[in-house]
């Protein structure tokens, strides 16, 4: 590893300070334009005036944030609109339903798929996919969470924003919902060979093969079984993306009852984000769907959890993980706790905030007795603090664990609260977290309106107001003054929510042998149960839809139905970035002055293409423990702090450009990154500086941690990830 630094920074010490001061110079450091639309609706409207048959709730501008949110309901339907009025050309929309099951059918999972195959004005099959190359979108999709389900779209082009509305309006609204789109994206029975009306019969679906594949991976299994078991007295305690073993029992009548009780404007949370006019998507909408529905009152809230009066305990098994670094050590335990109410916006602040001051980075306590003693690979899945359900909740624990183990971790867990209440938190890492606070705000990428979407989702899903997180200046205020006036403040806050917390449940889980033997023999039972009783015109009628399915699936669509942008609708004028290059201590730089709200952002490459290639396969490695080891300034605890109170991290990684005149010519480097508020340009440079000259590489024990989270991270990803492996796999045999 020695030798891999020397030959990639040797010659290639990058002039940081030298780049510093010259950003300094040509005034990268920009102050946000102001935001028309902030004005505009601040003084155009107020709350209690009707528009396109909307209320007015509230308008709150939020300077920290360079927007105004204009919160609406509709007068006959009820239903909420969210709209979000930024100088942000890349324009969101989201209609999204609070969809909360009770059983593990998976119903809300198999509509959204469902709701995606047809609808009234655009009678095509996949009307979503089949826009892809008539959009000029720069995201479509939709989601199923645990209590919600999402349908978001983003753009730049105002045209297409309407287009992309009207397909996503009728879909969720107006579906076919047709009996061969829930055979075929929910559950079938069919032949193994549709050309063989005699072969076995088995179960199909995408959704049904989907989940099989999701509840293979002990990750998501182990989650599942965690929020299932932490609140079991609603609908977290059936699986939403549906088990399938109980798949196979959900009807297409009972998914058309969901959906007329799911899927109704008074159950719905629009949103509406970006520089386009809030009015004529308003229009839009109450014209398409909502003036055509009465109101209803939902049957859909989540009641808060009955409180445990004493602690519970629950063990899983899983499958055996083949790719696991220690096959003796794939045990997992983790204690979590349920906290309060995602309406309580203060309270969810501040205890993410604790949250991340116990868990987050090599300073953290639970880092500290957890990762760095080595009794594991990495912390368990969930660990953190997570507010995405009714309750939020934390939880903390570890994966990779020899099953002797399991105690000594639980006993761990228990000191490390001790500890806290005792030793409480250094004030500089206190500032590391609010600062990381104060540089999100300003640092604002292009999917920020998505994110605010999803980020708001909960809160709304559930009733709370949703310009109370946006105020987030409030909230450090508060925050401040609580720590000042209660030197204990964060300490009491251990003690209440988790050293005194009845509602905790301690999960374990441990490979099995038979695991995977079981649930094939569970759905040999399940389709037994479906096929014992059939009759030789059964077997026909299901060999007959089979054929009739695959005669559909290709079928040749008619997508005239479908918009499309025209070459009118698009923007002739190509908006030109300009680009300062300079030559700084022989090395080109280029200096691009943007309104970034006060961030500057630094990209380098370093390029290796003399580096031996023995030492190739370790350049992935190399980059992800370059920032983690530390160096000859800072111990690699004292370097992740740093980092994080200057800093919007520091990143390593690998790079590969193709030539852009051959394909058989490429370029091989290590990108590094990192940005912060402009008054920390020298404090990052000075990071970088030390990083890449100073580096530490002498501390095996860190240097053991490391390398087993990365193993851990790599065996984990393939379950999910096969897919991607499987491409490039394919990819990299390819030549023209």
């Amino acid at each position: 590893m020695a030798g891999l630094i020397t030959k990639c920074f040797k010659y290639q010490t990058i002039p940081t300070r030298l780049v510093g001061r010259m950003i300094s110079k040509h005034g990268v450091r920009s102050e946000s334009s102001s935001s028309s639309a902030l004005i505009k609706y601040e003084t155009v409207y107020q709350p209690g005036d009707r528009i396109h048959g909307y209320t007015v709730k509230q308008i709150t501008p939020v300077p920290e944030l360079n927007l105004t949110a204009i919160h609406l309901d509709h007068d006959i339907t009820g239903a909420d609109h969210l709209h979000i009025a930024k100088e942000d050309e890349n324009n969101v929309f989201m209609v999204a339903f609070r969809t909360t099951p009770m059983d593990s059918t998976g119903v809300p999972h198999i509509l959204e798929h469902t709701v995606l195959c047809g609808s009234q004005m655009f009678p095509c099959r996949d009307p979503f996919f089949k826009m892809l190359n008539r959009s000029q979108s720069t995201f479509m999709n939709a989601m199923t969470g645990c209590d919600y389900t999402m349908y978001p779209f983003s753009t730049l082009n105002k045209k297409d924003f309407e287009n992309l509305m009207r397909v996503y309006l009728d879909a969720a609204f107006f579906p076919h919902l047709r009996e061969t789109d829930f055979r075929q994206e929910g559950w079938r029975l069919e032949q193994t060979d549709l050309t063989d009306a005699q072969s076995s019969i088995i179960f199909k679906g995408v959704v049904y093969n989907e989940m099989k594949g999701a509840l293979s991976d002990p990750e998501s299994l182990y989650m599942t079984h965690l929020l299932n078991k932490l609140m079991p007295g609603h609908t977290y305690a059936v699986i939403s993306g549906g088990d399938p073993a109980n798949i196979p029992d959900l009807t297409w009548a009972q998914l058309k009852e969901f959906h007329a009780s799911h899927y109704h404007p008074s159950n719905s949370r629009f949103y509406t984000y970006g520089n386009f006019p809030m009015e004529s998507h308003l229009s839009l909408i109450n014209e398409l769907i909502l003036e055509k529905f009465p109101k209803i009152q939902p049957d859909t809230a989540v009641p808060t959890e009955s409180r445990w009066t004493e602690p519970r305990r629950a063990h899983v098994t899983c499958m055996s993980d083949q790719m696991a670094p220690n096959p003796d050590r794939q045990g997992t335990v983790s204690v979590t706790y349920l906290l309060g109410s995602v309406t309580d916006t203060y309270e969810q602040f501040a205890m993410s905030i604790l949250c991340s001051l116990m868990v987050s980075g090599p300073k953290a306590p639970f880092y500290k007795s957890l990762i760095d003693t080595n009794i594991g690979s990495s912390y368990s899945p969930g660990t953190g603090f997570d507010n995405s359900t009714r309750e939020s909740l934390f939880s903390v624990g570890l994966q990779g664990l020899h099953s002797d183990d399991i105690e000594r971790v639980l006993c761990i867990i228990d000191d490390t609260y001790k500890n806290i209440v005792r030793d409480g938190f250094e004030s500089e890492r206190i500032e590391a977290v609010l600062h990381s606070i104060e540089l999100s705000q300003k640092h604002q990428t292009t999917n920020f309106g998505l994110n605010l979407a999803m980020a708001l989702t909960p809160i709304r899903n559930h009733g709370g107001d949703p310009l109370e997180p946006l105020q987030v200046n409030d909230n450090v205020e508060r925050f401040r003054l609580n720590l000042a006036e209660n030197t204990h403040y964060l300490q009491d806050m251990v003690k209440q929510h988790f050293i005194n917390n009845k509602h905790r449940l301690t999960l374990s889980m441990s490979p099995d042998s038979n695991f995977e033997q079981e649930q094939t023999t569970k759905e040999n039972t399940k389709l037994e149960e479906k096929t014992k009783l059939l009759t030789e015109d059964d077997r026909r009628e299901i060999y007959e839809r089979g054929i009739e399915l695959a005669e559909l699936q290709s079928q040749q669509q008619d997508l005239s139905c479908l918009p499309t942008l025209l070459v009118s609708d698009i923007d002739r004028n190509i908006k030109h970035t300009t680009v300062s290059n300079e030559i700084i201590a022989g090395i080109p730089v280029q200096l691009c002055a943007q309104p970034t709200s006060g961030v500057t952002y630094f990209r380098g490459l370093l390029h290796i293409n003399d580096l031996e290639s023995s030492l190739r396969p370790y350049i992935p490695l190399f980059t992800d423990i370059l920032t983690r080891m530390g160096t000859e300034t800072y111990s690699y605890q004292e370097l992740s702090q740093r980092i994080a109170l200057t800093t919007g991290g520091l990143s390593t990684m690998t790079s590969l450009s193709q030539s852009h005149s051959s394909l058989y010519k490429y370029e091989q480097g290590i990108q590094i990154a990192s940005y912060c508020l402009d008054r920390n340009i020298e404090h990052m440079f000075d990071l970088l500086q030390d990083v890449f000259n100073k580096v530490d590489i002498t501390n095996v024990e860190r240097l053991t941690t490391l390398v087993k989270q990365s193993a851990a991270s790599l065996s984990n990803s393939v379950a999910q990830s096969g897919h991607m492996y499987a491409m490039l796999s394919a990819g990299s045999s390819i030549a023209p």
